[in-house]
């Protein structure tokens, strides 16, 4: 039976600011599609990102250019064919998982042959700033179990100093550190000392992505995971020798589908897993959930940066996430 399709652009506040290597931004734009079958809705949501050449109208357009093939039977399979991996593909292959879930009254983990969703520790993000901003910040999130500390930047005073202040003021946290491909060659060494220094455990997409093949070239007193470098399963070789682990992100692979796989080979290619999100609702969080199941690492903490989260969103116990309800997704 064909499908119909309804695409809709929301803006949700962000509260405060969320600053990274590339910019702030004080709100999340987002583009969630519904499919329908008439008895039942399926939802997805993504998050355009500006980085991999994507804007909210383009990732809106490509969406809605599925509309006919939805009509004709579009299915999760042939969606991985019909558009590249991204933000667009990723609304519609989740919003698929969920009316399959919604048809068959299974929850999305008994469809995908996952075990039953248990609650995960997830990371909370603490911005780019000034060491003393951001000292500020870890000290008013210094009772969560593991904080990311967005680094990268290329001013003075060094990203050293920042993450000092951040280990005095959480000195009880696990760390680790997303520079978003703010570092270069020349300070790469420096950076991973100090990182050494402050017992971080991850250290994520220290140089840009096409720019890292000094990473197989310098000693790595820290796992190094890739980001930026890594969308899908054709992207794992290439990180072979230059990363310890990859950041699976839905709106990089092009959908939960992609991601179970991804995360599938690169556990095969002896990577470790960590599962991350955007800036966006729970209802971006949810089928990242399943991956979070088998992941080393969990960032999922999008839903707490904003000012409101949807209805019937995830329910957050301090940094421990528990699994979407049903009227959510899935």
């Amino acid at each position: 039976m064909g499908l119909s399709l309804k695409v809709v652009v929301e803006r949700w506040p962000i509260a405060g600011r969320f600053t990274i290597s590339r910019g702030a931004k004080i709100e999340a734009r987002v583009v969630v599609a519904e499919v329908a079958d008439g008895a039942a809705t399926g939802r997805g949501e993504c998050v355009p990102y500006g980085r991999y050449g994507e804007t909210v109208d383009g990732v809106a357009a490509a969406i809605e250019a599925m509309r006919t093939a939805l009509t004709r039977g579009l299915d999760r399979a042939a969606l991985q064919a019909a558009m590249p991996p991204g933000a667009a593909r990723n609304a519609i292959d989740c919003a698929l998982w969920d009316l399959e879930a919604k048809r068959s009254g299974k929850p999305v983990h008994a469809l995908a042959g996952v075990p039953a969703l248990r609650p995960v520790v997830t990371a909370y993000t603490i911005s780019l700033g000034s060491p003393d901003e951001m000292a500020s910040a870890a000290a008013r999130a210094s009772d969560r179990p593991l904080l990311k500390v967005k680094l990268g930047s290329s001013g003075a005073p060094g990203d050293s100093a920042r993450l000092a202040a951040v280990r005095r003021a959480a000195p009880g946290a696990e760390l680790i550190v997303d520079a978003n491909e703010g570092w270069t060659a020349q300070n790469l060494a420096e950076n991973f000392a100090a990182c050494a220094d402050a017992g971080i455990t991850l250290i994520e997409q220290p140089l840009p992505a096409g720019d890292d093949g000094a990473l197989a070239h310098v000693a790595r007193p820290v796992k190094v995971c890739a980001d930026e470098s890594v969308h899908d399963r054709a992207s794992l070789a290439a990180l072979v020798g230059r990363y310890d682990a990859v950041n699976v992100k839905l709106d990089k692979t092009g959908g939960l589908t992609e991601a179970l796989a991804l995360a599938s080979e690169a556990e095969e290619r002896g990577f470790a897993v960590m599962i991350g999100c955007m800036v966006a609702t729970s209802l971006a969080m949810a089928p990242a959930m399943l991956i979070a199941q088998r992941a080393q690492f969990v960032d999922l903490d999008g839903p707490l940066l904003l000012a409101q989260d949807r209805p019937d969103g995830l329910h957050y116990d301090g940094s421990l996430v528990h699994p979407a309800a049903a009227a959510l997704w899935g």
